[in-house]
């Protein structure tokens, strides 16, 4: 792992004519965010339930007592992504935040004081990944720019900020309504959306009607609710 400046170069293309095409595809443990469910079950047109029934498993986190999700994967020899096909991946556009971050990887801290975040780049050089050798080189800020990664960064810190918050504030297992709650406002937004117009679930959170109006309509605007009443829940003012 080689740590990189944002305008530091680095060498590297993934391409169908590299030899190791897709096998970075394979012998997964992968992690989705919420971002990446957001954009994955929408690319499906699919219902945020369903695709995490079809598509994923959750655990718990062993020192956040939050619930992970993780993506399932094709089969448990070669423990392949569900998404890839010959011709490379199938949900290239709305691939998760780890793919398209590869073969960079990104660590983020926030100031307790100020809140500012402070982010770090490393290049991770893996024996079976041949894209090295390409001469295709750019910047880490290029590669940020031409990955779309800077929508995934900013939905992830949000998410970070919790995690940073329980594990200072609320050490220890979560009991099971705090588990359900932060899964439905996390992952299962279409859940969370009728759960706000059809139960009240957030009506002590005075929301206005401009709120209520782009969260019926926008699952980014939903996603960013759902964090913001997770902290509000779990945190109050703190």
């Amino acid at each position: 792992m080689t740590p990189l400046s944002l305008d530091d170069t680095f060498s590297f293309s993934c391409t169908k004519s590299v030899p190791c095409f897709n096998e970075c595809c394979r012998d997964l443990n992968q992690f989705l965010t919420p971002y990446d469910i957001l954009r994955l079950k929408n690319h499906f047109d699919m219902s945020s339930n369903l695709f995490l029934e079809r598509y994923t498993m959750q655990h718990i986190g062993p020192e956040s007592g939050f619930p992970i999700i993780t993506l399932k994967t094709n089969d448990t020899s070669e423990l392949t992504c569900p998404f890839v096909t010959p011709e490379g991946c199938s949900v290239y556009k709305n691939r998760p935040s780890s793919c398209r971050t590869y073969p960079l990887a990104r660590v983020a801290s926030r100031s307790r004081e100020t809140g500012r975040i402070t982010e770090h780049y490393m290049l991770l050089k893996e024996p079976h990944c041949l894209g090295f050798n390409q001469p295709k080189t750019q910047t880490v800020r290029e590669w940020i720019v031409s990955q779309d990664i800077a929508v995934y960064n900013e939905m992830n810190d949000l998410l970070m900020e919790i995690i940073s918050l329980k594990n200072r504030l609320m050490p220890g297992p979560l009991d099971i309504k705090s588990r359900m709650f932060f899964y439905m406002a996390c992952y299962d937004l279409d859940t969370f959306r009728s759960h706000i117009f059809e139960k009240g679930i957030l009506k002590d959170h005075n929301l206005d009607a401009d709120t209520l109006d782009s969260v019926k309509k926008d699952d980014e605007a939903l996603l960013k609710l759902g964090l913001k009443s997770i902290k509000k829940v779990f945190f109050g003012d703190q």
